[in-house]
């Protein structure tokens, strides 16, 4: 809904604005809010796609195929042949209410789950601070923003400190804007709106205040998604999905047609043959699978919410079966993710009490953002503070690497700055020994830089301590010069119990690690040896930076660490690994892993992310932990699995079957099923399919990453869809001239052959194994054998009659059961000696 709001807020004056906006700094009433998400709708770039049970139950018959049926049978009402009419719609009918049933189940079950990652913001709402989910902002509320929130609307500033915003995602801006509260001119460019927040950026660093003006499409976002109709890249597994349903659609046209035009050439009945036709296509057509890719994912999400990993974007799934190599940061996933001091030394590498305090005194004072090293220090000591107080600070960021306080103590007025080493000498001319003398730099530089490799060496994160005496109360990261390096705060962090063997379970998976880290080569190198990786090759942000992308593509196959990176080089990293045929998945939780999380084929994070990452990631972790990874993998390659066997069965018995009528209506004098007869014939062989995604898969099917593969699934179709053409024919000769059966018996015979042939060869081809060394899921071991008995006894129920089907002798069953235990034979030897020619 279009929002009548202030045009150019930003020229307007905070207080004016919540005066027109009807709001205030307390923010609005919980009633006021619910009344203007009522009239603005929610918060979102596109409206919720939430399909209501009519109109999933619609989309079943949505298939050009169906629809060109439903006409048919309307002109068969039209003609009078009323029977065969009402018979097939109640076919088409049943079979679009089984897709309904499982599709529904599998949409409300991803609904339920997709609830569990929320992203929320914190508003002020009846004077109270509460947390909310940013699709129910609107209009007039007040925003309290922090370090990783992402910005729920377009919004004016009213109050700030230190705030920096990515804003690259709307203006392509690679650098962090330093944004505060003002009044600016109606003309200003929105890359120039300093005192403006957009919709789709987030919060590198600082605090803000700011009331939201716009919200969902009347954004400046979503303004330019709207022209854009952005969409969600393609992933392997929907490109897959997308070849195969060309691949099936060439075959059946040029089947249909061709039958459709010899059966018209020999004088048969136009609409019979028209509708003859029309049936075969519906055979051949895999018109469940886009029920079953549903289902299957839907049941594969379910799978991996109860090993705590949450699929936001189910497509993703088969991605996740599909990677094979794993990007993540060491700290929280290879490590305890508990930060702890180890000590505070001077620069001669001796304990410093002065050291541990200004390291205190820095993160005592931070507010920029929680972050674990500050906790630590806060939690290693208490030394008394009381004399000091702060007024002001420089947030940390990824470009300085460094955080400055300044604080006053009496008159005097002392800057302290913490950050990576090599950033804070940087800003030192000068250094403080352990006796209080103070020396130049390069004196004691050389010993600074020894020390710091011995401390990394050993596997310790090692950090900066600086201070300036100033006279301001201000202070901006201009004045981060001529600085007084003082010493060395030492961090550990230990590597998790058992990820060693967790890396292992991955590299059995097919899943390589590799480690990307803002730490330094040596720090990195010492935890990757602890958690396993022998010899683990190292690459510097540095180095790469001296590197063209050719040679970095070669470079990053081999390498297992890389250290020293930037943010802006993690991106680079995954798109090299993607563009040397990797399938990548990433796994982040910070500020400046929001771009690698969008290049990243599988993009990762956790529950406790920052909401930039958070909402960037496909899949989210309840726990952030490796183990509930490997658990995931195998889910989601066990979803792919039974995709596949659904894909076989397809494009082997039923293409095989629909083969053998077309080819049968050529030589006979009369079809060989009715077109009625052929829809029964799909919808008791569709019923045992739509249980697969519950069946068992073997492991050596999910023992390494599969993609879509069309050439493999063409020479299955092929290799099976002929050997059940073969027993098709063995069938019709049975028939004609063994039993010389009538036309009624000759089409009750093969329909019983073709539907319990289709439903039993399904646990044959479901395994590379002997069928009776892999068994089948309970559901559709279930389901095969109740279809094989509905088939065995419908010639005899009082319904056959509707489908022209007379009973069999005996003769007829034995004959049929010898050819069909000759298939299943011929199939299980066929199926042994194409896995061992043909590898997948």
């Amino acid at each position: 809904m279009a929002q009548p709001l202030p045009p150019a807020f930003w020229s307007i004056p905070g207080v004016d604005l919540l005066r027109q906006l009807e709001t205030d700094p307390q923010g609005l009433s919980g009633p006021e809010a619910q009344k203007r998400l009522r009239l603005y709708g929610a918060n979102l770039l596109k409206p919720k796609r939430r399909t209501g049970a009519l109109g999933l139950l619609l989309s079943q018959f949505k298939s050009p195929i169906i629809l060109i049926l439903i006409f048919a049978t309307g002109l068969s009402f039209y003609l009078r042949d009323h029977a065969d009419a009402l018979i097939i719609m109640s076919i088409v009918l049943v079979s679009g209410l089984l897709g309904f049933w499982q599709e529904r189940g599998a949409v409300n079950a991803v609904a339920k789950l997709l609830a569990m990652v929320q992203i929320k913001a914190a508003v002020r709402r009846d004077g109270e601070v509460r947390e909310i989910p940013v699709e129910e902002i609107v209009p007039g509320d007040i925003v309290l923003l922090k370090a990783g929130d992402v910005i729920p609307g377009d919004c004016l500033i009213l109050e700030s400190k230190d705030l920096f915003v990515d804003e690259a995602a709307l203006t392509g801006e690679t650098f962090p804007v330093e944004k505060t509260a003002g009044v600016l001119a109606p003309v200003a460019p929105l890359s120039q709106r300093t005192n403006t927040l957009f919709m789709g950026t987030h919060v590198v660093s600082g605090t803000a205040a700011a009331v939201a003006v716009f919200t969902g499409t009347a954004t400046e976002f979503g303004k330019v998604s709207a022209q854009l109709a952005l969409k969600a890249p393609e992933t392997e597994f929907e490109r897959g999905v997308r070849r195969f349903g060309y691949f099936l659609m060439e075959v059946t046209l040029l089947l249909v047609l061709s039958i459709f035009a010899i059966n018209v050439y020999l004088h048969r009945p136009a609409l019979e043959s028209f509708l003859f036709s029309l049936a075969l296509a519906v055979g051949l057509t895999p018109q469940l699978l886009p029920a079953i890719i549903s289902i299957n994912l839907a049941l594969g999400a379910k799978r991996m919410a109860e090993g705590k990993v949450i699929v936001k974007r189910l497509a993703s799934i088969e991605n996740f079966g599909s990677m094979n190599v794993l990007c993540a940061d060491k700290t929280g996933t290879l490590t305890a993710g508990v930060v702890q001091v180890h000590s505070a030394q001077c620069p001669e590498g001796q304990p410093s009490a002065k050291v541990l305090l200004y390291a205190y005194l820095n993160a005592a004072y931070e507010t920029g953002f929680a972050n674990p090293i500050d906790q630590a220090i806060r939690g290693f000591c208490c030394p008394d503070i009381s004399g000091y107080r702060k007024l002001d600070e420089v947030p940390y960021d990824f470009l300085r690497k460094r955080l400055s306080i300044l604080v006053a103590k009496d008159d005097d007025h002392l800057m302290i700055t913490k950050g990576a080493l090599t950033n804070v000498l940087a800003a030192c001319s000068r250094a403080e020994t352990l006796e209080g003398a103070v020396v130049d730099l390069e004196q004691v530089r050389a010993e600074i830089l020894k020390n710091f490799t011995a401390f990394s060496a050993q596997g310790l994160r090692t950090l900066g301590i600086a201070y300036r005496q100033i006279p301001e109360t201000v202070i901006t990261k201009d004045q981060e010069t001529d600085m007084t390096f003082l010493g060395f705060l030492l961090l550990y962090d230990p590597p998790k119990a058992g990820i060693a063997e967790t890396i292992g379970r991955m590299k059995g998976l097919g899943v390589t690690m590799k480690i990307i880290t803002g730490d330094n080569a040596l720090v990195a190198a010492s935890v990757g040896r602890q958690v396993g990786l022998a010899q683990p090759r190292v690459l510097t942000g540095p180095d790469m930076r001296r590197m063209s992308h050719e040679a970095l593509i070669r470079k990053v196959r081999e390498t297992q660490i890389f250290a020293e990176v930037e943010p802006n080089q993690k991106e680079r990293i995954i798109q090299a690994l993607r563009q040397g045929g990797h399938v990548v998945g990433f796994m982040g939780d910070g500020i400046n892993d929001a771009s690698a999380l969008h290049a990243a084929d599988v993009s990762i994070s956790v529950d406790s992310a920052v909401d930039v990452a958070k909402e960037a990631a496909d899949i989210v972790l309840l726990e952030k932990d490796l183990g509930v990874l490997v658990h995931g993998v195998q889910a989601g390659r066990t979803t792919f699995a039974n995709t596949l066997k659904y894909v076989f069965m397809a494009t082997s018995a039923n293409f095989g079957n629909m083969f053998s009528m077309a080819g049968a209506s050529l030589f006979l004098s009369f079809l060989p099923l009715l077109p009625k007869q052929i829809l029964l014939t799909n919808l008791l062989t569709d019923l045992p399919e739509m249980t697969i995604a519950s069946d068992a898969v073997d492991a050596e099917m999910v023992d390494r990453p599969r993609r879509w593969d069309i050439g493999f699934i063409r020479k299955f179709m092929l290799t099976f869809g002929i050997i059940s053409s073969v027993f098709d024919y063995l069938t019709f000769g049975a028939l004609l001239w063994i039993l010389h059966a009538t036309e009624a018996q000759f089409r009750t015979g093969w329909f019983q052959e073709s539907v319990i042939s289709a439903a039993v060869i399904v646990l044959v081809i479901r395994s590379r194994r002997p069928f009776f060394q892999s068994l089948p899921g309970k559901f559709l071991l279930g389901a095969t054998l109740l279809v094989v008995a509905a088939t065995l006894v419908f010639p005899y129920t009082p319904l056959a009659v509707f489908f022209n089907f007379r009973p069999l002798s005996p003769e007829f069953l034995v004959l049929i059961g010898l050819i069909l235990f000759l298939y299943i034979g011929s199939a299980e030897v066929a199926k042994k000696f194409f896995y061992k020619k043909v590898r997948y």
